[in-house]
């Protein structure tokens, strides 16, 4: 769309704001300055010019004009069914800081400040209202708002009303529609993958397959079982899961008795070469004494450890990972969980990664976020970390200052906890790869650090999901079909809650840090009554944890990867945004109980789409991908597990200029620009100079047709010439004048002594011998005798000559053309009758001879 237009749209919507509503703002968070623009008084419709800039099926709730005090930006603020969205005034664009989805904010709340007054202004207190924003993406943005417009009520209360649906259908994923982004079944995607993880690549899962039951498909080891089809024996589970081909379903349905939530122990990932499995679960029912068991579970458990490959004798091991920490298992122990006892369980070894729980993560994840406020180019205070800390440098120059800020974002813990969960999932790759032996991995409920290793660990096994589309089939299959509840863990309303108003309730203080850096004499005011909050106590980034691990894992193998970190960053804010129905609801029955697919559009749709119209150059493209590098597992030491902060996530909002990509990526990706523009123009190039060499051959072979045509004809010109002189010379032999006019008749005159001449060779009943001496060619021509009478001139030698030599005269003396009155003395025609074996030497044919 062009810049005239959106300009115009944008001034226009301006006019229907009232003077009261107009503000303008100077300076930083310290130094806000109020002034009045004189505007018309006009009614405020839906802004119409703001078409241009909203989605399909996205709808103005209310607007209102304010700064954006993290760029100290000017513009109108607009609430929509689908988002917060800030419209500059200078730029008449849309600024991404402040456009924000609804359902990525994870509180919000009014601050009310006031400024510290002279002596004699007591009465005169000046305020600054502001509506702080904290998204669930590390942004912390701040909007003010000029006092007592009531521009700030009214979009805290269309916040209020929409940001935080009670109902799941109330979302604008469900507005919005499927619209050209329909999600095909994701139970057939599922089965696909079973069948690849087989080593039956050649059938492909239908949705009549998937009606019918047909589905459930084996090889030696493994089988799909359709034991969950109804969702009965386990609500959090697939349709479908991939089990030991020795279990029955009755011994599938004694054992998940004894697992939490009934999520017995399935296979997630099994090499179909050596028969190792990666299989997860959650924790088994061992109560307080820790002596409960089950013979079911562990014959369960057991037949994952089939057989050794390659001849090898006996059963390969199993490793039973528990992620948590000890102290953490033996306390579920009160409440009827716990950990196996590796003396139950066949040729077993139990393991803890000590990973914290989602509180924890949550609490961290608020800590690196107000870190980054603080310490970033644009803070949620209008002031960047270089003006803060007074100096031109990093940290104020102050060498204890930056060491204090480094030590800030190491009591953050996001970083120990990215790593801890690498290295447990490089261990459990390396069991597998390695040694070969099977896993099982849980933790409490088996949804949250079970998913986030057995999916890491699949990452590192199986080259296939390290590229675009085996990325999706990895998500798919274990975080949404094994029932990550995402619903809960994003604050978002469930199924099971969506009559109910959800609780608001914030997890971690109610006042974030990064407002309370105020000049000394200035102090807020209530910030606790008008907080609200977008999450629940369930809420926690674990999702956003693995996707942070998996770009770990991109900046360690760089070739190994088919997809690039702007892929992980778009993929994320789609989750978050809960703009597309996949990620939805808390299990796999949820969204199947209320189409969730058919009605919502999907995001693995909406990012092919992205991805065709920039081709292979697209920014979710990895310009270094070379899979021949890592064909098999990918098995990093522990000294490669250190991880960094993702710069193009974690500092986009806070370090814009920190965040682009590095620079050699930045430059390789320029340069294949530029090869792609060459090689089009090379494409262009040579596909017109095919169509040009086409052309020139075209031309020469019909040059050369026509050549062969006029060398046909030529040759065919000169011999007739050559013909018809023979003839004529040999018809003047005889006596005869041939005259041819300008219309190319011919006339043929006998000479006056013909008759004498041909008389005396007559009546001797010789021949008349003709000698050509341009051809070098004799000619002869017999005259017989003819007793027959003639009725026009009696005894006439020409008339004898002309029957003997007439070509139309028959055997026995008879005339094929007896009114041609070519007999007839003076006649115009003369039939000869030549000795053809003479004629044959000078290629003349009996076509000459024909009549016409």
């Amino acid at each position: 769309m062009s810049r005239n237009r959106r300009t115009t749209s944008l001034r226009d919507s301006e006019t229907r704001l009232t003077e009261s509503d107009k503000i303008e703002c100077t300076g930083s968070w310290d130094a806000i300055e109020w002034t009045q623009i004189d505007q018309p008084v006009v009614s405020r419709p839906v802004p119409h010019g703001l078409s241009d800039f909203l989605y399909e099926a996205e709808e103005v709730i209310a607007e209102g004009y304010g700064v954006l005090v993290n760029t100290d930006e000017a513009g109108t603020l607009f609430v929509t069914n689908f988002r917060l969205l800030f419209l500059s005034e200078g730029s008449r664009d849309i600024i991404a800081l402040g456009t924000i989805p609804l359902a990525t904010i994870e509180k919000f709340s009014k601050i009310v400040i006031k400024q510290p007054s002279g002596p004699r202004q007591y009465d005169k207190t000046p305020t600054r209202r502001l509506l702080q924003v904290i998204g669930k993406d590390m942004r912390i943005i701040v909007f003010a708002f000029r006092p007592r417009s009531k521009q700030r009520r009214a979009v805290f209360e269309a916040l209020l009303r929409c940001a935080r649906p009670t109902r799941l259908w109330d979302l604008y994923a469900f507005s919005s529609g499927p619209s050209r982004f329909s999600n095909a079944s994701p139970r057939v995607r599922l089965v696909n993958e079973y069948l690849r993880l087989l080593g039956m690549k050649s059938h492909i899962s239908s949705a009549r397959m998937i009606e019918d039951g047909s589905f459930t498909l084996s090889n030696d080891w493994w089988r799909i079982s359709d034991v969950n089809a109804t969702y009965d024996m386990c609500a959090t589970y697939p349709f479908s899961l991939l089990l030991p081909k020795s279990i029955r379903d009755e011994d599938v349905l004694q054992a998940c008795k004894f697992r939490a939530r009934c999520r017995l122990p399935a296979i997630s990932w099994c090499d179909a070469r050596t028969g190792a499995v990666l299989a997860r679960s959650s924790q088994p029912l061992v109560g307080l004494m820790m002596n409960m068991r089950s013979n079911a579970d562990e014959n369960l458990v057991g037949a994952l450890c089939t057989q050794l490959p390659d001849g090898k004798r006996g059963r390969r091991k199993l490793y039973i990972a528990d992620a948590r920490p000890r102290k953490n298992a033996l306390a579920n122990g009160a409440m009827g969980g716990g950990s196996e006892s590796s003396s139950n369980y066949f040729q077993s070894e139990i393991v803890f990664f000590g990973i914290d729980n989602i509180h924890a993560m949550r609490e961290s994840l608020v800590r690196l976020r107000d870190y980054l406020d603080t310490h970033g180019t644009k803070s949620s205070d209008g002031m960047s970390s270089f003006l803060r800390h007074g100096g031109w440098t990093w940290g104020g120059g102050n060498l204890s200052s930056m060491s204090a800020s480094v030590s800030t974002l190491g009591d953050s813990g996001w970083l120990n906890h990215i790593q801890n969960v690498l290295a447990g999932s490089a261990w459990i790759a390396a069991r597998v790869a390695i040694e070969s032996a099977s896993v099982l991995v849980h933790c409490s409920d088996g949804w949250d650090r079970t998913t986030q290793l057995v999916a890491l660990a699949s990452l590192l096994l199986d080259p296939y999901y390290r590229t675009i589309k085996g990325f999706q089939a990895l998500v798919e299959k274990d975080w949404l079909a094994f029932g990550h509840p995402f619903a809960d863990r994003a604050g978002m309303p469930s199924l099971s809650g969506s009559d109910v108003e959800l609780p608001r309730q914030s997890s971690s203080s109610n006042f974030p840090s990064s407002p309370m850096r105020q000049t000394p004499g200035s102090f807020p005011s209530q910030p606790l009554m008008a907080s609200q909050t977008h999450t629940s106590n369930n809420y926690s980034p674990i999702f956003l944890q693995w996707v942070d691990c998996v770009s770990q894992l991109l900046r360690m193998y760089p070739f190994a990867f088919e997809f690039s970190s702007a892929y992980l960053v778009d993929f994320l804010d789609c989750t978050l945004s809960c703009r597309f129905g996949n990620f939805l609801c808390n299990s796999e029955k949820e969204r199947e109980q209320y189409g969730v697919s058919d009605a919502c559009g999907c995001l693995w749709m909406y990012l092919d789409d992205k991805r065709a119209s920039g081709g292979s150059s697209h920014v979710h493209y990895n310009l270094f991908y070379d899979p021949s590098k890592h064909e098999g597992p990918l098995l990093p030491p522990a000294a490669a597990l250190a991880p960094t902060l993702w710069p193009q996530f974690h500092l986009r909002w806070s370090c814009p200029s920190e965040a682009q990509a590095g620079e050699v990526e930045a430059q390789c990706r320029n340069m294949m620009d530029k090869i792609s523009e060459l090689q089009k123009a090379k494409d262009a190039a040579e596909r017109k100079a095919r169509e040009t060499i086409a052309t020139m051959e075209a031309v020469k072979a019909e040059i050369r047709s026509e050549k062969q045509v006029s060398s046909s004809a030529m040759n065919l010109a000169r011999k007739i010439s050559r013909e018809n002189n023979i003839i004529k010379r040999a018809i003047q032999s005889l006596g005869c004048r041939i005259h041819v006019s300008g219309n190319d008749d011919c006339t043929i005159n006998i000479e006056s002594n013909l008759p004498d001449r041909i008389t005396s060779t007559c009546e001797t009943g010789g021949s008349l011998d003709l000698y050509d001496e341009k051809m070098d060619v004799p000619i002869s021509v017999t005259l017989t005798h003819d007793n027959g009478d003639n009725d026009d001139v009696p005894g006439n030698p020409i008339l004898r000559v002309c029957e003997n030599l007439c070509p139309q005269r028959t055997v026995d003396g008879g005339c094929k053309w007896p009114d041609a009155g070519c007999a007839q003395l003076e006649s115009q025609f003369v039939g000869l009758r030549a000795n053809y074996d003479a004629f044959d030497r000078l290629s003349i044919y009996d076509s000459y001879f024909q009549p016409e």
